[in-house]
């Protein structure tokens, strides 16, 4: 399912970058990244990987949503609309209020969901890589 989402975004990731993810998927630390998977009659259509995270604009903690991928056969059956609520549950049990993602500006199918379900926020995202 992972290397599928890879693929929707034309990446691929050596494999010690692969076991590092498992590894913190995998683990109990409630500060590393934790994972979701949507099936339908047992096979897996989508995932979610989230973490919780300090502010230091605010006492709580937030959750940033990582990735969120649907199987293509099953999009717009609700199963990325059921992984957001599922990590939005899972961060109001740890006593967390807001839950937040980014995306491509050209992702309009998935926008279209994510505008019903969040609110737009104005903020753009840079990244420095040198």
């Amino acid at each position: 399912m992972w290397t599928a989402y890879l693929d929707y975004y034309r990446t691929t990731l050596p494999p010690e970058v692969y076991r590092t993810a498992f590894e913190r998927l995998l683990s109990d630390d409630r500060q590393e990244f934790q994972g979701l998977i949507a099936e339908i009659d047992g096979r897996a259509v989508g995932l979610a990987h989230f973490l919780f995270h300090r502010l230091l604009w605010s006492i709580e903690d937030t959750c940033y949503l990582m990735d969120l991928f649907t199987d293509p056969a099953v999009r717009g059956q609700g199963v990325a609309r059921a992984l957001i609520d599922a990590v939005n549950g899972a961060a109001k049990q740890a006593g967390i209020s807001v839950v937040y993602w980014t995306t491509e500006e050209n992702n309009y199918k998935s926008r279209m969901l994510y505008d019903k379900v969040a609110t737009r926020t104005p903020f753009i995202v840079y990244e420095k890589t040198d």
